[in-house]
């Protein structure tokens, strides 16, 4: 840029373009200004009385000339002066230009650079225009003006990300996308940078400037025109765990590379920039709990038309090439893989196996297959029958090098590493050879596997050669402890494909490949171990839900044994999956049908099936799958529990649900739906309540009912072969008019003893509720109206009908405006003798001390009821000391108590405590989410070791308190073996009838 630019004359040039008061309004921001960034001061007087020349000449006497603009172009930034900071722009872009053809040339060698799969020799490196028109529209300026966007491109490895960053960068260079919204782009590869020294974000951005000396001041004097592009993220070998006292907000300032990018990040440091991270699944967890993310966008990698074209390319043959992708077309699981550039060309590297004259279905047959196909062509030296003795040791070395990494979460090895697993310094050329090992970054002594899965199968191999106890490294575990790890559903984040490599590797045709490799392999002691590790979670169940059923079928099916997938999958009595993509979809058909054990089945189906209408239907191969899944309610005779959640059903799929569901054979007893969206003849569902008699449980959840809808239900609830006792319609779209329907089936239906219509707005209707309920006949026992938009109002005619009905024993009426008002009138209804009420929950129903002095004299005259569930409401000390009176008091019968988040302090734990002493019924007493310190807590502590406390359950959170009270509470727990302290007080959600 031209020296002249920060003259005097440029900088009067500008200040000729304000208008007068605007000119007086520039000197008033100048004076603020300056102070603000703390700089040396103009005298007023002068600033003052200076015309605009005589200005320009100050700023740039007293402060050096970019100084003196930058200082300019806040000030008309402040001004809203868009025009002249534009124009500003357009003379500024001599920087801007030559670090534009800087990056071209950077990015584009980078692109073209020799790499496994050779992509940039059957792709362009352009962006494509929907890319271009997407990408652009993550950063768009929005309806805030110039607010910064933090935008995450997540994905596994291999899809992408990177070159998706290298083809934005190159965009950018060409003003393809961007054009008026950044200024410079900065692209920071994670992987180099975290073992430089401690250095500065402006060292940083200066290592990707052509030149030595970058022009810092301008680079940054318009933070919200700077992108920075952070790669790898997850290499950071912290995350971005540091104190916010840690990071640095001065651009000069030398700190851990850590350190600096966790401030860019968390915009400590240029908080105006916009980000642009890419990483892998493992680590968005981390970045949602500490950065303020725009968006996140998923790239796809290889679209079917891009997989077609690089198996053209690879194979050349265009008769070969069509048949190898037909074989890998047919296979859901192979297909998806393909979406990785990397995988896509491990698939083509089966052309080997074509030119072999070998039959590539069978090649195909499972991911496994393909694997081991491409890893024992690899170690098998060309032209040759079979391995030699040194490529059988480095193999085995080189599973045992994975297996290390897999159980420490390491995927990058230094020598040493390959030296303990049996690596020598002679093997590593030819590793590196066969493209399974490759160097890291710029370290000579830095290796890692040519891709995640490589490893993940190859640490599955060690466990077909070797026992893990013959392993150097102690964290690696046994066949058992790796299944029952990888079954669960908070496996290790990077195990995306370790079981199912290992139980593919027990089918038939692999053992034959590993005999003919090794002359060995451990294939039925690990069938035995996956069979006893199966039939241990069919025994013990699921209490915690932490099984992964669909992990345990994606393992089975890459076995393709059908004989011991029929075994073993009867070993189960649980399933609960989701089902995202046609994979997903196949794997669980493919078990599902040879299940006739399960109890309990539950599932989501998501992204599968689409609505169908005269241009598109589901495929006939889905439907096939769908049905496999749906007869398990015809082919399991054990099957009682049944739920479909957050599913999307077309109008085929419904209707082979709904024939399933009426089926004689189906012997259900619980049946959830619950966010399911369906396009079909709603009735044929509510049909099965004629033809399923031991149905007892019928739940709806978030799935939108019509009014048609919900009369069709009441009336088929009310067939007199049903025996339907409980009914949930939670968050159902009910309305007011609903009511009426929903009164003539409580008076009506004599066996429906539980009804939940929680999240519905019933306030209008709920006389109509309450008429039907003061009906004599009535069996309910449980009602649920929490959430109703009820209204203090409404309790009027709940009271009444409190007073005329017998066998209403549960109430809930949390999260409604009931107010202290609406309490009274509830608790001249409860303290009628006859109130058969034992459970009552009014949690977050507004009330407040003054309505504690009701409910006090409610416990004291109503003996009946046993529950009482208060928390949310902001009551106080004085609030629990009024209720303590009555607690305390001969007549109260109270067993649990909830009071967590009600403004408690350490105040009221003498009068809890006196409670404690004198009651001889209160078992439970919630008490979380209230600021009570260690001082409180003893006088708790000393209450429960009184011989007449009868409390079983206490209410805290432990981690809440310094370790003086954590040891307290851990000891009078010790003390008490019948005492229970926990942040779980959800343990009674039922009254015994």
């Amino acid at each position: 840029m031209a020296a002249s630019f920060f003259s005097d004359f440029g900088l009067m040039w500008y200040l000729e373009e304000l208008k007068k008061e605007e000119f007086r309004k520039f000197k008033e921001y100048l004076k603020q200004m300056t102070l603000h960034l703390e700089l040396k001061q103009i005298p007023w007087t002068e600033v003052k009385k200076a015309s605009r020349e005589e200005l320009a000449n100050l700023l740039i006497k007293h402060y050096e000339e970019q100084q003196a603009w930058n200082i300019t172009l806040r000030i008309f930034q402040k001004m809203d002066r868009k025009d002249l900071c534009m124009k500003v722009m357009r003379e500024r872009t001599g920087y801007t230009q030559t670090y534009q053809a800087h990056a071209k040339r950077k990015f584009s060698r980078l692109w073209s650079s020799k790499s496994v799969t050779e992509i940039h020799l059957y792709f362009q490196e352009e962006v494509k225009q929907e890319e271009c028109e997407h990408l652009d529209h993550l950063f768009a300026p929005k309806e805030t003006g110039k607010q910064p966007r933090t935008v995450i491109i997540q994905g596994p490895q291999g899809i992408g990300k990177t070159t998706l960053l290298m083809k934005l960068l190159m965009a950018w260079s060409d003003n393809k996308i961007f054009r008026d919204r950044f200024l410079y782009t900065f692209y920071f590869c994670c992987r180099e940078l975290r073992e430089l020294p401690a250095t500065s974000l402006a060292d940083l951005i200066s290592r990707e400037w052509p030149d030595p000396a970058a022009p810092i001041t301008e680079i940054v004097s318009q933070p919200e025109r700077l992108l920075f592009v952070i790669d790898s993220f997850e290499e950071l070998k912290d995350g971005l765990n540091e104190p916010d006292s840690a990071l640095c907000d001065d651009v000069m300032e030398k700190r851990p590379v850590q350190v600096l990018l966790s401030s860019l990040l968390r915009k400590k440091v240029l908080p105006e920039a916009s980000l642009l991270v890419a990483v892998q699944p493992v680590c968005p967890k981390e970045l949602r709990d500490r950065v303020a993310i725009s968006e996140i966008y998923e790239p796809r990698g290889f679209n079917e038309s891009d997989r077609l074209v690089y198996f053209c390319c690879f194979f050349k043959d265009p008769k070969r090439a069509m048949e190898a992708f037909s074989l890998v077309r047919e296979s859901e699981q192979l297909f998806s893989i393909c979406q990785i550039p990397l995988l896509c060309w491990i698939l083509c590297t089966l052309k080997q196996e074509m030119q072999k004259g070998k039959d590539l279905a069978l090649t195909c047959q499972s991911t496994t297959s393909v694997y081991s196909c491409f890893i024992f062509n690899l170690f098998t030296p060309e032209g040759a029958e079979g391995p030699t003795p040194q490529s059988q040791r480095q193999l085995k070395a080189l599973c045992s090098l994975a297996a290390e990494g897999m159980w420490t979460d390491t995927f990058e090895f230094r020598e040493d590493d390959l030296q303990r697993n049996g690596v020598v310094e002679a093997d590593i050329p030819t590793l590196l050879g066969t493209k399974v090992l490759l160097k890291y970054g710029e370290r000579e002594s830095s290796y890692v596997f040519l891709h995640a899965c490589i490893q993940e199968f190859c640490a599955a191999l060690f466990y077909l050669l070797r026992s893990h106890l013959d392993h150097p490294h102690p964290a690696v575990r046994s066949v058992q402890e790796l299944l029952v790890a990888n079954f669960e559903k908070t496996r290790r984040a990077h195990w995306i494909f370790l079981g199912c490599f290992l139980t593919g590797l027990l089918n038939r045709q692999e053992q034959q490949k590993l005999d003919a490799f090794f002359g060995f392999q451990l294939s039925q002691e690990i069938k035995q171990q996956l069979h006893q590790c199966l039939k241990s979670l069919g025994e013990h169940g699921d209490p915690l839900g932490q099984v992964d059923s669909l992990a345990i079928f994606y393992c089975l099916f890459e076995m393709q044994d059908p004989a011991f997938v029929k075994q073993a999958v009867n070993l189960l009595q649980k399933a609960d999956f989701h089902i995202i993509d046609n994979a997903d979809l196949v794997v669980s058909a493919y078990c599902l049908k040879y299940c006739s054990s399960l109890r309990k089945l539950s599932f989501s189906v998501q992204n599968v099936f689409k609505k169908e209408d005269e241009h598109s239907s589901t495929s006939d191969y889905s439907l096939v799958c769908w049905h496999h899944i749906c007869s398990v309610l015809t082919t399991s005779g054990h099957l009682t529990e049944f739920q479909v959640q957050d599913s999307t059903l077309s109008e085929s799929t419904f209707v082979t649900w709904c024939n399933q569901l009426r089926h004689p054979s189906c012997r259900l007893q619980r049946l959830g739906i619950n966010n399911v969206s369906f396009s079909g003849p709603s009735g044929q569902l509510f049909e099965v309540l004629f033809y399923q008699p031991d149905l007892k449980y019928l739940s709806f959840t978030l799935t939108k009912l019509s009014r048609d809808d919900v009369r069709s239900l009441c009336d088929a609830l009310n067939y007199p072969a049903g025996n339907v006792k409980e009914l949930a319609l939670v968050d159902c779209f009910l309305s007011p008019i609903d009511c009426e329907v929903l009164a003539c089936l409580l008076t009506n239906n004599k066996k429906l003893t539980y009804l939940n219509v929680s999240c519905n707005d019933l306030d209008a209707g709920l006389p109509l509720l309450c008429e039907a309920l003061c009906n004599p006949d009535t069996v309910l026992v449980y009602l649920m109206l929490a959430y109703c938009h009820l209204r203090e109002q409404c309790c009027e005619y709940i009271s009444e009908m409190l007073l005329h009905n017998k066998s209403v024993r549960y109430l809930d009426l949390g999260a409604n405006v009931l107010k202290d008002e609406g309490l009274k009138t509830l608790c001249e209804a409860l303290k009628r003798p006859d109130c058969r009420l034992d459970s009552l929950c009014l949690v977050k129903c507004f009330i407040t001390v003054a309505g504690c002095e009701d409910l006090a004299s409610a416990l004291i005259s109503n003996q009946n009821l046993k529950i009482l569930q208060i928390g949310c409401n902001e009551i106080g000390d004085v609030g629990v000391k009024l209720l303590c009176g009555a607690l305390t008091h001969p007549n109260c019968r109270l067993e649990v108590l909830g009071l967590e988040e009600c403004g408690l302090t350490s105040t009221c734990c003498k009068d809890l405590a006196s409670v404690l002493t004198s009651s001889k019924t209160l078992q439970q007493l919630n008490l979380t989410l209230n600021a009570l310190d260690y001082a409180g807590v003893v006088v708790l502590c000393e209450a429960l070791r009184h011989p007449e406390c009868a409390l079983q359950v206490l209410g805290l959170t432990k981690t809440d308190f310094d370790e003086e009270t954590q040891a307290l509470l851990m000891a009078e727990e010790e003390r008490n073996p019948n005492l229970t302290i926990t942040d779980d007080c959800d343990t009674v959600t039922r009254v015994e009838i």
